[in-house]
C-alpha cells in the first residue's frame, strides 16, 4: 500500500503539472484513441513501469476540469479540502445503507441534510438522502409524488392518465423520469417561459385546468433553480401557489444553481422555496465538491419511507431505522458522498460556503461587463445568473467553440435557447479569478485573429 501511495503522489503532482503547462489536453480522435493510448487488457500483468507510464498516458490526454482553461460544464476546479475527504471516503470504504456498516459517517450525511432542510425552512419532519447525481434526484422526486399522489401505484402500476409540469428550459431528466416512473414522456407538459427561460405560472395553471377537464390526473410540477443554459429562476412563490391550489406536488432542481441557499446577497433568487414538497442541490457544481454530490430533500420524510423503504432482515440489524439509510435511499450499496461536503463545511465553515457562492456570481458580471464594453460580443445573459451565453463577431457559437477545443486552447460549450444558438460561458470553475475571465476572452480574440474560421 506505501508503494502505490508514493505512485499516487507522483501522478497527483504530473496531473497538476498538466494542468498548469497543458490546461487543455490534446484532443485524440475516438478512431485513433486505442492506437495513441495502451488502453488494452492483456492476460500477463504489466510491468510496474509500463503501468506508470499508461496511467501517465491517460491523466496526460483527459480533460483537465481543474484547470483555469475549462469552461465547458457545470462543474469545474477543486477545493483541497474537499477533495481530502473524498480521498478518506474511499480509503474508509463504507456503504451508507446501515448504521453498522458505516457508524459515524451515517452521522455526517444525517447532519448535514439537516443544515440543508433548516436552511430552507422545512420543518423538524423533513429529512433526506444522497443520490448519484442530479437526474437520480430529480427521479426520487418524482417517485415520492406518484406515490403520495395514488399510494396503490407501487403494487398495481400506473392505471390512469398521470401528468406532470414543467418549463420548457428545463433539465432534460424529467421527461426520462417520466418514462422510468411509468407516466410516460408523452405525459409530460412543457410549460411556455419568459425571455429569461424563467417559467411562466399563468401558462401552468392553464395547462393544469386543460389536463383535469380531459380527466388527467395532475401530480408533479417541476421548478428549477438555474436552468442548464441561460440559468434562470423560476419563482417559485408563484409556481407554488398554483400548486396548493390543485394539491399537486412542487419540486424545486436545484442541481446547478441551488446552493445560492447559503448567500444571503443571492437566496432571494429561490423566495418560497419553503413552500415547495422536495428539493435537490448538486454540491459538485457552485460548491465545488469532487463529483458527485448531490442531495435531495423532502419537506415530510414519510414520503421516503413510503416510497424507498423495504424490509431485509439481513440487513437491516439495528433498532434505530432513523440511521439505517439504506430505509430512504433508492440505492442499496452506496458510497460515502456526504464526507466530502463535511471536509469541506467543517474547515471553511458556512460563512465561506457563501463566499464560494457569491465569488462565482461576480465572476459572471465580470465578463457581462467585458461583453458590454467590447461591440464585436453579443450578449444574451442577464444579472442574477453564473451562465454568460455570447456570441463573437458573426461566427456561428459551434464552429467556434469546436475549434477552440480541437486546437487546444479553451474547453466551453454552446447552447441554444429559442433558436438562437450561443457560447455558453459558465463561471461555476472554482479556481477562476478576474484575471481568468479576462484571459478566456483574450484567448478567444488572438485565436479568431489567426485561425481560418
Amino acid at each position: 500500500m506505501i508503494n502505490d501511495l508514493e505512485l499516487f503522489n507522483e501522478l497527483v503532482e504530473y496531473l497538476i503539472s498538466e494542468e498548469k503547462n497543458n490546461p487543455v489536453a490534446k484532443v485524440i480522435s475516438t478512431d485513433a484513441l486505442y492506437d495513441k493510448i495502451d488502453l488494452e487488457l492483456k492476460n500477463e500483468a504489466a510491468i510496474d513501469t509500463d503501468f506508470k507510464n499508461a496511467l501517465k498516458s491517460i491523466i496526460k490526454s483527459t480533460p483537465k476540469t481543474a484547470s483555469t482553461s475549462f469552461y465547458n460544464q457545470l462543474f469545474g476546479g477543486r477545493i483541497d479540502r474537499a477533495v481530502l475527504g473524498d480521498l478518506l471516503a474511499v480509503m474508509l470504504n463504507n456503504s451508507m445503507y446501515t448504521y453498522k456498516v458505516a457508524g459515524p459517517q451515517v452521522g455526517i450525511e444525517k447532519i448535514i441534510l439537516k443544515r440543508v432542510c433548516d436552511m430552507i425552512g422545512y420543518p423538524k419532519i423533513a429529512d433526506g438522502t444522497f443520490a448519484p447525481g442530479g437526474s437520480m434526484s430529480n427521479y426520487m422526486a418524482v417517485l415520492m409524488a406518484r406515490d403520495r399522489y395514488n399510494p396503490k401505484v407501487r403494487d398495481e402500476g400506473v392505471s390512469h392518465k398521470m401528468t406532470l409540469y414543467t418549463s420548457e428550459a428545463s433539465h432534460y431528466s424529467i421527461a426520462k423520469n417520466a418514462s422510468f416512473v411509468g407516466v410516460g414522456r408523452d405525459q409530460v407538459r412543457a410549460i411556455k417561459t419568459n425571455d429569461k427561460g424563467e417559467m411562466l405560472a399563468k401558462d401552468l395553471e392553464n395547462q393544469i385546468t386543460k389536463d383535469l377537464e380531459l380527466g388527467c390526473q395532475p401530480f408533479f410540477v417541476n421548478a428549477t433553480a438555474g436552468t442548464t443554459v441561460l440559468g434562470a429562476f423560476d419563482n417559485v412563490e408563484q409556481i407554488s401557489k398554483v400548486c396548493k391550489k390543485h394539491k399537486i406536488w412542487l419540486h424545486l432542481d436545484g442541481a446547478y444553481c441551488g446552493s445560492v441557499i447559503f448567500s444571503n446577497q443571492y437566496k432571494h433568487l429561490v423566495n418560497g422555496i419553503e413552500h415547495t414538497d422536495s428539493f435537490s442541490i448538486n454540491a459538485h457544481k457552485m460548491l465545488g465538491t469532487p463529483l458527485s454530490c448531490s442531495i435531495l430533500v423532502a419537506k415530510d420524510k414519510k414520503h421516503l419511507y413510503q416510497s424507498f423503504s423495504n424490509d431485509a432482515e439481513y440487513l437491516y440489524q439495528t433498532d434505530d431505522d432513523a440511521f439505517n439509510l439504506g430505509k430512504t435511499s433508492l440505492q442499496c450499496g452506496r458510497r460515502n458522498d456526504a464526507l466530502k461536503l463535511w471536509t469541506l463545511w467543517k474547515s471553511v465553515g458556512t460563512n465561506g460556503l457563501e463566499k464560494i457562492v457569491d465569488h462565482m456570481f461576480d465572476l459572471a458580471e465580470i465578463a457581462r461587463d467585458y461583453i458590454k464594453n467590447h461591440p464585436d460580443y453579443t450578449l444574451y445573459s442577464f444579472d442574477d445568473s453564473i451562465s454568460v451565453c455570447f456570441n463573437y463577431k458573426t461566427i456561428p457559437a459551434n464552429v467556434l467553440c469546436t475549434a477552440l477545443y480541437q486546437h487546444s486552447k479553451l474547453m466551453v460549450g454552446f447552447g441554444n435557447f429559442r433558436d438562437q444558438k450561443f457560447v455558453r460561458m459558465v463561471t461555476v470553475n472554482t479556481l477562476l479569478q478576474k484575471e481568468d475571465i479576462i484571459n478566456f476572452f483574450d484567448t478567444i480574440e488572438k485565436f479568431v485573429a489567426t485561425a481560418d474560421l
